[in-house]
């Protein structure tokens, strides 16, 4: 049995891919949890084969929280946003599958599957995106920044968290406002977003 883990914060689509995925005689959901904290106790309780994340679970995303599952356990990143910026940044955090949440629960299930025996998985439409998509052009402090900007943190809390002064912070977002093109850093973090690089 592959015993497996879902982490999605809207409670109805956890629901339904538990549901579901219970009717596969190889599978064994051990546990669901709603947002990525409750997920990492339950990962670390549980120690399942591979873990099921949500990409967008308020507040941290599923990348984030993958970056904090330790080997052997595999996590698979589901998304209706399949960002080809975001895939980047998944394969960089070691996640194993990629798949978005129009995909049908029997193809999920051969994701689990195929995750669990060791391989990785990216959905092919995802994969091609992400070979025409612009490279990221911003640092990583300016990432950094933009970040927190977008969880809508004031300039000296962005100062706070990053361990710098207020001054060099203004300066990475004025940095990445000329690089997105933006005029504002609010709108810098947005198009950061939009292009799958925060």
């Amino acid at each position: 049995m592959i015993r497996v883990v879902v982490v999605d914060d809207e409670e109805m689509i956890r629901s339904a891919i538990v549901a579901l995925l219970a009717l596969e005689e190889d599978l064994d959901v051990v546990g669901e949890a709603a947002n990525g904290a409750d997920g990492l106790d339950l990962v670390r309780d549980q120690r399942p084969d591979v873990v099921l994340l949500d990409l967008e679970m308020p507040p941290t995303d599923g990348i984030e929280v993958a970056t904090q599952i330790e080997a052997p356990i595999r996590s698979v990143l589901m998304t209706r946003h399949a960002r080809p910026g975001v895939l980047r940044r998944a394969m960089a955090a070691g996640i194993a599958g990629f798949v978005p949440k129009s995909s049908p629960v029997s193809a999920l299930a051969q994701v689990i599957r195929e995750v669990a025996a060791g391989r990785r998985y990216v959905d092919s439409e995802v994969a091609a995106a992400a070979l025409d998509a612009e490279a990221c052009p911003l640092s990583e402090r300016e990432l950094d920044a933009l970040r927190l900007t977008r969880r809508h943190a004031a300039v000296a809390d962005i100062a706070t968290t990053l361990h710098l002064a207020e001054g060099t912070v203004r300066n990475y977002l004025s940095s990445a406002m000329t690089k997105t093109g933006t005029s504002s850093r609010h709108e810098a973090a947005e198009h950061a977003y939009e292009h799958g690089w925060i």
